[in-house]
């Protein structure tokens, strides 16, 4: 069983209908039994840092999450669940993360010609070994939908990054940890596959 985490932010549905089509178990819930209970558990999110944590802390579930990392469960953070899985984000000053990982959550620097948001399809450089993308080709395409990067302080920790005015450290793993910035339930075979490996831990 996997659970989706359902703190109102956002792209739930969309997390759940690539998992059933994959023939695996969802339940989309913020019941703090249910999500001990699963075998794997996915943080999504879409929408601003300060917002998504005030939610989390508001359903009680923000210990749920490190209680889930402390019982060496396997956690995937997706997109705005990928940021507040650290210390904080230039997006919202002054409003703390879940300070799982270390990094830092930067805005993505204006450059000429390229919009921010940053939207739409960029390739991968997948680090050699990285649990996520086993049987996936290097420079494959994911879809991308953010204003906001990680820069992680542990190298080690990053299994895939991207360009887009900058280095963005797109994807990370650390022990039962994994995160992705783009999102695998909009990037249609590749993001399939990410999700069945996730699935498949």
């Amino acid at each position: 069983m996997i659970a989706v985490i359902d703190y109102d932010a956002g792209n739930l549905k969309s997390v759940e209908k690539a998992l059933i089509y994959l023939g695996e178990t969802v339940t989309i819930t913020r019941n703090k039994e249910e999500i001990l209970e699963a075998d794997k558990v996915i943080l999504p999110g879409v929408g601003a840092f300060g917002d998504a944590m005030g939610k989390l802390h508001n359903f009680g579930l923000a210990d749920v999450i490190k209680e889930v990392v402390n019982q060496k469960k396997p956690l995937l953070g997706i997109c705005l669940g990928l940021q507040l899985l650290y210390d904080s984000s230039e997006e919202s000053a002054g409003v703390k993360g879940l300070g799982l990982l270390k990094g830092k959550i930067l805005r993505i620097p204006d450059c000429e010609g390229l919009k921010i948001p940053h939207m739409g399809w960029n390739s991968l450089d997948i680090k050699s070994g990285a649990k996520l993308y086993k049987g996936i080709e290097n420079q494959s395409y994911v879809y991308f939908v953010h204003s906001y990067y990680l820069k992680a302080e542990d190298r080690d920790e990053v299994a895939a990054t991207t360009n887009y005015s900058t280095l963005i450290h797109a994807s990370v793993e650390k022990d039962n940890i994994f995160a992705c910035q783009f999102h695998p339930e909009k990037s249609g075979e590749i993001g399939l596959k990410i999700l069945k490996n996730f699935a498949e831990l």
